[in-house]
């Protein structure tokens, strides 16, 4: 352990998915409270890039495009040399992929601490083995398990994003030009969709419905969020709303979204990247959950929070498109999401 004293110079690798990269960043706090005069580095996706932005625990951020597989060997070089270059002491990989590790390696980071598997523990000369309790165990302590070569402690860290007070203000005129007041209604925000699958959402009847339900109180306006991919899922819900209801599919940016969700007094969603920004910025939250396990990637923050999860027989699966009934979700009925976005509201969960 001794020859982590004398770093100076840290790099993380971070999850490549929106979730995971947000549960990812209690390490760096982590980080940073142990080694205070490092400069620290994370390297991501440019697709989770705009997560990072303003994070104080780091100095840079050195964002990549993924290789197109193993074939394009100058896509490679592009990743390894800007690692090459800065000579970095110490390398923490969140990833467990072989090629994380090998860029490390190539580049000549010296110390690489990483979990062991997929055959690259050579590559690593910390190869970390995956707790015993990995199944049970959330994921932010997984990757805080990643800190005990450096006698780093677990901590009590949790997730957290940053937003400037211009970001929530860009995000506030954005909204005042879509119709909302902020003097006379609430802001809830809505995610119907998820990158991984349908099995992780609930039925869109059911979010239209229970818009309807949340529009009975003239206070409340409703915004509905999701990507490119997700946006036919948004707009054949919002068709039927003339009113109060905001459909921002596919219309923002990441930084917008993460501002936007800031914004909100409650916050509805399936289990997903927005749901752990929502979690990262204390927004009071309701998720749910039915193909995933909430014991491993439930909202983690110190905000109000419900998670509805009926733990039917065959759940978690985590299957894409669920191959029988659909009872993990269809067990999830409208006046109960209502009640509990209610609750979390006046913070009463």
């Amino acid at each position: 352990m001794a020859v982590f004293k004398t770093i100076q110079k840290i790099v993380v690798r971070m999850p490549n998915w929106l979730g995971d990269c947000v549960m990812g960043t209690p390490v760096l706090q982590d980080l940073r409270d142990h080694f205070p005069h490092a400069k620290i580095t994370v390297m991501c996706q440019s697709n989770v890039a705009g997560l990072l932005t303003h994070d104080p625990h780091i100095d840079a951020i050195l964002s990549y495009k993924r290789p197109n597989g193993w074939i394009h060997r100058k896509e490679h070089r592009d990743v390894i040399e800007p690692i090459k270059r800065e000579q970095f002491d110490l390398g923490i990989l969140l990833t467990n992929s072989f090629s994380s590790a090998w860029w490390f390696w190539k580049a000549g980071v010296k110390q690489r601490i990483g979990f062991a598997g997929n055959l690259r523990s050579w590559l690593l000369t910390e190869a970390v083995p995956f707790p015993k309790n990995l199944q049970t165990q959330h994921l932010v302590d997984t990757y805080k398990n990643l800190l005990d070569p450096l006698g780093i402690p677990h901590s009590n860290t949790f997730p957290h994003l940053y937003v400037t007070e211009q970001e929530r203000a860009h995000a506030r005129e954005l909204l005042v030009r879509c119709g909302w007041d902020p003097q006379k209604y609430c802001l809830i925000g809505v995610n119907p969709g998820a990158a991984y699958g349908s099995a992780k959402c609930w039925l869109p009847d059911r979010f239209t419905e229970l818009t309807k339900k949340l529009l009975e109180d003239p206070r409340v306006f409703v915004v509905f969020f999701g990507d490119a991919a997700g946006t036919p899922l948004v707009n054949g819900i919002c068709e039927s709303f003339p009113e109060r209801v905001l459909n921002l599919a596919g219309k923002t940016n990441l930084r917008e979204l993460i501002s936007l969700v800031a914004l909100c007094e409650g916050f509805l969603t399936n289990d997903s990247g927005p749901m752990h920004i929502a979690a990262a910025l204390g927004t009071p939250l309701v998720a749910l959950f039915g193909s995933t396990s909430d014991v491993k990637t439930g909202p983690y923050g110190s905000g109000p929070k419900c998670v509805i999860h009926k733990h039917v027989e065959c759940s978690p699966c985590y299957k894409r498109v669920c191959p029988i009934d659909f009872r993990c979700m269809k067990r999830i009925e409208v006046d109960e999401v209502y009640e509990a976005i209610q609750r979390v509201r006046q913070h009463k969960c």
